[in-house]
């Protein structure tokens, strides 16, 4: 799967992702799975704000391309959480905090994709 449809296929299943028109353009416009920042991606999966595609638990400690471990996430945040905690995920009580309330986020944004 290429980016881009990665990045549509994981926008379909968050509910805070609806469709806009964007300068005459059909897109979806969400939020940020950590701080709720707007997030704007064409209808071709070409990112009108800066996105990122956030593994929940992160591939280095098992983390899949799953749709249920993905979400969309600012640079900023999907950043800091590599920073601060995907690296400690094993010695860190609170990484592992971060992450459990990321994956319970993800489940109550979750649907079905149309």
């Amino acid at each position: 799967m290429t980016a881009k449809a990665l990045l549509l296929a994981v926008a379909r299943t968050d509910a805070t992702f609806e469709p806009v028109l964007v300068d005459g353009r059909r897109a979806l416009r969400g939020r940020c799975l950590h701080c709720n920042r707007p997030l704007v991606l064409l209808d071709d999966g070409t990112p009108v704000s800066a996105i990122t595609l956030e593994h929940i638990v992160p591939k280095t400690a098992g983390g899949t391309d799953d749709l249920g471990n993905l979400g969309l996430a600012c640079p900023r945040c999907n950043h800091g959480k590599g920073v601060r905690h995907d690296r400690r995920l094993r010695t860190s009580a609170r990484s592992a905090e971060v992450i459990e309330r990321l994956l319970e986020r993800r489940r109550a944004r979750w649907r079905e994709a149309p």
